[in-house]
């Protein structure tokens, strides 16, 4: 076979087991979504080197193509095989769902029949295989709703569909999202990634891998968005049991727009920060009427976003100034100065101090924090009851009282 010929095989085979993931009910739709489009993905991509394995069992090791040189895509696909592989080997045959297709639930319950998949293997796998129960133990349903995002979005690349641009802003903004959790030591060991994906210059030439880079790396990240945070979307799901019905999914919207808008800005102000007026924000200087409208002519004149976006920043956030110093944060030596106020003549504890630490971080990281975040996470799961598990009344106001004063002078 020559190497296009196996190249175009390949991509077949990805597109196909990735098609394998489908949807039906809200229970199934994850499970199903997943098998259908990752048995359609493993169609798709390369599967040539899948016969120089040694120990069918192991289908997902790092193979190497005809050059000996490393291949991201048959890797992917091998990857993809040994998770479709282990989910039919968890069905039980017993079971009076599978009971019915025991024959292919067997047939597929061998290795060496993800070595290679034919159309008619696709057309099994989507049709008979997917949905049916397997005995693996559940993950929470935004890691798996995750999951058949990225899924998606790489079968539109393969199949060179327009839902790209809708999937990839949806990734954007999930991706806004978690970047407002970079408090989190979790989200921040991801952070460059999290950043790199909101920006257009890392969509340029995506590849598969990339982007199964980006679901590795960030699908147990998701869970931490909370649910006040996401819309939802409603996506028609063919269940295998009953009639085919709309179900609502509290789910990520796509980004509109103002997530690309945030991040152009982001990472503009971040590399202007010699201009008074951001310098201002950074150092927790008092903002004037006349910064506010500076600020607008920044962001408009340099093509960072449109009129309506700015109105929307200004009402998501209470004001302009908050919106930008949320993008470049406050000057952590300005943020230690502001709280050493409030150490001094106290004789605190070695949690009351951390619990400042992480007030510290936050504001380096958002520039502002409202009183009722310290009742929430990353602060709640230092302290249980937040501020009041660790300070005085007294304290505690004095605290609030310091951030009132940083909130304040953005918000002019």
């Amino acid at each position: 076979m020559s190497e296009v010929e196996g190249t175009a095989n390949g991509a077949r085979e990805i597109e196909g087991a990735s098609g394998v993931l489908a949807s039906t009910s809200l229970r199934q739709a994850q499970g199903i979504a997943l098998s259908q489009r990752s048995s359609s993905l493993s169609q798709t991509i390369p599967s040539s080197s899948l016969s120089e394995v040694e120990g069918t069992a192991n289908v997902d090791k790092k193979l190497r193509d005809s050059s000996n040189i490393y291949n991201p895509q048959t890797s992917l696909r091998n990857q993809i095989a040994q998770i479709l592989y282990t989910e039919v080997a968890a069905m039980n045959i017993e079971n009076f769902i599978v009971r019915p297709k025991r024959q292919l639930v067997e047939k597929y319950n061998n290795p060496e029949a993800w070595r290679s998949l034919s159309e008619q293997d696709i057309t099994e796998l989507s049709q008979e295989i997917a949905g049916l129960p397997a005995q693996i133990e559940a993950e929470a349903e935004e890691i798996k709703r995750f999951d058949i995002l990225i899924l998606k979005l790489q079968l539109a690349i393969l199949r060179s569909h327009s839902s790209f641009t809708r999937l990839r802003d949806q990734v954007q903004a999930i991706a806004n999202l978690l970047e407002q959790k970079s408090a989190i030591p979790i989200v921040q060991a991801q952070l460059e990634l999290i950043q790199d994906i909101q920006t257009d210059e890392w969509w340029q030439d995506v590849t598969l891998p990339m982007l199964e880079t980006v679901r590795l790396r960030l699908r147990s990240l998701v869970k931490l968005i909370e649910k006040q945070e996401r819309q939802p979307i409603y996506t028609n799901f063919e269940d295998a049991i009953g009639d085919e019905k709309l179900v609502e999914l509290p789910h990520f919207t796509a980004s509109d727009g103002f997530e690309k808008f945030r991040a152009k800005a982001r990472e503009f102000l971040r590399s202007h920060q010699d201009q008074m007026v951001i310098f201002k924000l950074r150092n927790n200087k008092q903002l004037t009427a006349t910064d506010l409208t500076e600020l607008e002519t920044i962001l408009l004149e340099n093509g960072l976003g449109k009129p309506e976006d700015l109105d929307r920043a200004k009402q998501e956030s209470h004001g302009l100034g908050l919106f930008v110093r949320s993008l470049v944060g406050l000057d952590r030596e300005v943020a230690k100065q502001e709280f050493g106020k409030f150490l001094t003549d106290k004789a605190l504890n070695a949690n009351q101090i951390e619990f400042i630490n992480m007030i510290v971080d936050y504001l380096t990281e958002h520039g502002a924090i409202a009183a009722e975040r310290l009742y929430d996470s990353p602060f709640t799961d230092f302290a249980s009851q937040g501020i009041d598990s660790l300070f005085t009344s007294s304290q505690a106001d004095e605290l609030f009282t310091l951030l009132d004063d940083v909130y304040t002078k953005a918000a002019a």
